[in-house]
């Protein structure tokens, strides 16, 4: 009789749940919370607007340990932003539904820092 689960197939998951293909970038619900949040009002993919464009500020936070959490604190913790006439203004705070979900926002923060 055999086992249903051998020692093999159980590793091979463990590998691919730990794997990032596992935690993959939901890019569509990332495009749909920046809509949602106007965030296309001053950001584009690749064009720059009042804010940079987002394949810049990937290229700026590229390789750099801390580059998520960097992220996640200014798109909700409501700090300055610098805007290209020198003004600043508070960054505006990126809300999910349910309120402050984490997963939605480490998504839009992954998807930002893919491209």
């Amino acid at each position: 009789m055999k086992r249903p689960f051998a020692p093999a197939s159980l590793l091979a998951a463990a590998i691919f749940l730990a794997s990032p293909l596992a935690h993959a970038v939901d890019a569509e619900a990332a495009k749909a919370l920046a809509k949602q949040n106007n965030c296309f009002k001053c950001h584009s993919v690749e064009k720059e607007k009042d804010g940079p464009a987002y394949k810049k500020v990937a290229e700026k936070y590229k390789g750099k340990a801390n580059a998520e959490a960097r992220l996640i604190e200014h798109i909700t913790s409501g700090e300055k932003a610098k805007f290209p006439d020198g003004h600043e203004e508070e960054h505006k705070i990126v809300k999910t539904s349910p309120p402050k979900d984490m997963d939605q926002i480490k998504n839009l923060v992954q998807w930002i820092l893919s491209l």
